[in-house]
């Protein structure tokens, strides 16, 4: 993609998701998502019942009376994106590929962080973490965030998503609001353990929200015959029968299985999560989403 044209897609997606997340927050952001934690607001005097812990010696002293010091829930937030930048990202059978959706939800995210004067960081990963760009605040750096979704190349096509956790939780020691953006393309029972085990790990210190993107040609073979596929991650390549319904149920059961193996995992450790496909409008299943963490 020459200069001139990624310029003139940022500046499309710039003009779509900042509205868009005007209409998806509406003002709720912070009720959905909470702040870092307890901050020093002011003094005043003490009342009965207030908590003795809370009384400030200095002030006291200095004026012969007990006066107490008052919190308040602190209010900034840093807000972490970890985007999946693997192969099975470049897959689309509808209106989209998984990637520019993912895109989208990132710039989304982004622009309701900065309205409300917070950092926005990201961790681009595959089988590995491919780039890191630390919370900041602006559109300067928003916009940056666009550019790199847009245009960023990762040197593998892999995945690993605990690997991804586990980078984030020892390079960010602030508790944080964290999106993690991929398709869950699991293989086994003992990814999902995995991957369900490290997501659990990272949300008693952080506030973690699983956005997973899904297009709905993965999730039935049809039947076109003998077909040669190839997996995008690994490179490797296999024919498959689609005419036997056999092989077409073995697929969809599968599928269905490892999927609901994962949901009910985010669901025991406490995880928000919701699938956004492809072919339908993000929009209504995020406004879900977000009321319903705002009114927790």
């Amino acid at each position: 993609m020459i200069a001139s044209e990624l310029i003139d897609k940022v500046r499309r997606i710039e003009i779509k998701t900042r509205g868009l997340s005007q209409q998806i927050f509406a003002g709720q952001y912070h009720s959905a998502f909470k702040g870092q934690g307890m901050a020093f607001s002011e003094v005043r005097e003490y009342q009965i019942g207030d908590p003795i812990r809370n009384i400030d010696w200095n002030v006291t002293a200095r004026f012969n009376r007990p006066f107490i010091k008052v919190f308040e829930e602190e209010r900034e937030l840093t807000v972490m994106l970890l985007v999946d930048v693997s192969g099975s990202n470049e897959f689309g059978t509808r209106s989209r590929f998984k990637r520019e959706l993912m895109t989208e939800l990132a710039a989304v995210l982004a622009f309701s962080a900065i309205q409300n004067n917070d950092k926005i960081g990201v961790v681009f990963f595959s089988d590995h973490v491919e780039r890191f760009i630390p919370p900041k605040k602006g559109k300067k750096h928003i916009l940056r965030i666009i550019l790199e979704l847009l245009e960023f190349t990762p040197v593998s096509r892999g995945t690993n998503i605990p690997e991804a956790v586990r980078f984030f939780t020892h390079a960010t020691k602030k508790r944080s609001t964290v999106f993690v953006i991929s398709d869950f393309m699991v293989k086994s029972r003992e990814e999902t353990k995995a991957v369900s085990d490290s997501l659990k790990l990272a949300s008693r210190k952080h506030d973690l929200v699983v956005l997973q993107t899904t297009d709905p040609g993965e999730t039935v073979l049809p039947d076109v015959g003998l077909v040669r596929m190839l997996d995008p991650e690994t490179g490797q390549s296999r024919w498959i029968d689609t005419g036997s319904r056999k092989t077409r149920d073995k697929f969809s059961n599968w599928w269905k299985e490892i999927q609901e193996e994962l949901v009910r995992n985010f669901k025991k450790s406490g995880i928000d999560h919701v699938t956004l496909k492809t072919s339908e409008d993000y929009v209504n299943p995020l406004i879900r989403l977000f009321e319903k963490r705002g009114h927790r």
